[in-house]
This record gives structure tokens, sequence and C-alpha cells, in this order.
């Protein structure tokens, strides 16, 4: 097994962890989905990580150790370790203590994030971040606070923020009928992934209902529960969209294979 970095253990509220992802950056991941968000989206599948309470206190020391057994595996793959949510952001010092102990042990980093708490990540925590998984929920500032409960401009903020330190990001965008579908929506989500020269994917997420059983378990009202999943030409009309703004090599999305991938050529 590979030897623990020697670092200073932060606490930090952990969901629950995947030991082989494969959707959540490249190659195999180890995913953390860390507890605590402060949006409140209509098509969250993980509503029971929104609250830190959700969560069970453990060290980010105790939390190396496991992903150090999966080392060999991880690095054989070329895949790493992605922190996820909730939102990793909500816990920063947590964030960042795991971070830096994955990159000495080697290993490729991620964060999975709204950007919405970009204002509380240091830069010492994305000097130990590899790529950014960044959620852009929508284009439009009135729509993004009715799907979120929150402002937009935080999120362009840290996407600016990230451009300038020229780190990797894809992007993510979930389609959703009736909600987040229409033209107008999507041209101004693909406009802000225009403007940024460190974009070098765009995951276009056809809206899936898998964590509807989530909210009511909570005793929470399911706001979309009629909302269906996007047709095949839905999804292929979406990256048809990005594609007019420059964003080639198109992996059209269909129900039954997600995610829709555009890669940007040279980006």
């Amino acid at each position: 097994m590979a030897a623990v970095p020697d670092l200073i253990a932060v606490d930090g509220y952990v969901h629950s962890v995947e030991t082989a992802g494969t959707l959540d950056g490249p190659g195999v991941r180890f995913v953390v989905f860390v507890a605590g968000c402060r949006l409140t989206c209509s098509y969250c599948h993980n509503p029971d990580a929104t609250k830190l309470s959700n969560g069970k206190l453990i060290s980010s020391a105790a939390l190396l150790a496991e992903i150090a057994q999966y080392k060999p595996y991880l690095v054989h793959t070329r895949g790493g370790v992605t922190i996820s949510g909730g939102e990793p952001l909500v816990q920063p010092a947590f964030t960042e203590a795991v971070l830096k102990g994955c990159r000495q042990l080697g290993l490729h980093t991620a964060i999975d994030t709204s950007g919405y708490g970009g204002m509380r990540a240091p830069d010492s925590l994305l000097d130990h971040t590899n790529l950014v998984l960044l959620d852009i929920k929508s284009g439009l500032p009135a729509l993004y606070q009715r799907v979120t409960g929150a402002g937009l401009q935080p999120t362009l903020d840290f996407a600016r923020r990230l451009e300038a330190r020229r780190l990797p990001v894809w992007v993510r965008f979930v389609l959703v009928p009736g909600l987040t579908d229409g033209e107008d929506n999507i041209r101004a989500v693909a406009k802000i992934v225009a403007g940024l020269s460190n974009v070098e994917r765009v995951e276009v997420l056809p809206f899936h209902k898998m964590g509807e059983h989530k909210w009511a378990d909570m005793g929470m009202t399911y706001r979309l529960k009629d909302t269906p999943t996007p047709t095949r030409e839905q999804a292929e009309r979406a990256t048809d969209i990005f594609r007019e703004y420059g964003l080639d090599q198109v992996l059209r999305g269909t129900t039954a294979a997600l995610p829709a991938v555009l890669d940007r050529v040279g980006g």
C-alpha cells in the first residue's frame, strides 16, 4: 500500500464514497461525496447530502489512508480522486487537505462544483487541483435563480478565476425539459463556455429521476416528478447548439448512453 502523506489532519463531513467511479473525471475515480451545499437545485439527485449533518465526521488522514489503498488501481487506469457532493467548497479546509494529500500520493485530483462557493476556495486549494468539473446550471440569471435558489454571478466569477489560473475545466450542463432546455438558455450557457479559453470539455447531461426516491424518503416535495427524461432529439439539438459556438467533436447524448460529450479542439 502507498505511504500516507504526513500532513496536518483536518476533520470534515463525508456523505459517502465511490471507489470505482467512471463519470467524474478521466479514468477510474475514487469519488468522495462530501456533505453540505448552499444551493437548492430542483433536480438535485443527492438531497440527502445537502446538510453537514447528513455526513459522517472523518479526518482527512483517515480518508487518505483509504484512498492510498486504491492508488495502484487508480494510477493503472489513469484515473484519480474527485471530490464531489454536496459541494466541496462548503468545506474548503477539508477539501484542500484531501487534495493536497492526493497530490502527494501522485494522484490526479478534481473537484465537482457549482462554483457558487468559489469565493471560499483559497488559491492553495486550487494549487492542488488538476481539474475542475464546473456545473453551470443555467446561462440566464433569472432562470439560474429559479433552478438553484441562488445567483449566477458567483459561478461566472469563479469560472474567470479558473481561466486566469489556466486550470483545466470540464463544464457540465443538465438538460431538463421544460426548465433548462430553452434555446435561449442553452445559447446563454454556450456563449459563456465559448468565452473561456481553459474549457477542455462540455458534458450535456440529460435529466434523470434516479434520486427522486430520496426526496420522498426525506419528506420533501420533488418539484420535477412529472418532468420526462429528454428525448434523443432534444439532447442532439442541445449539442448542436454548443457546436455552433465552436465546440467540436460532438459525441451526441441519448437517454440510453449518458452523458453527451463535446470536446473543444485545442482547448
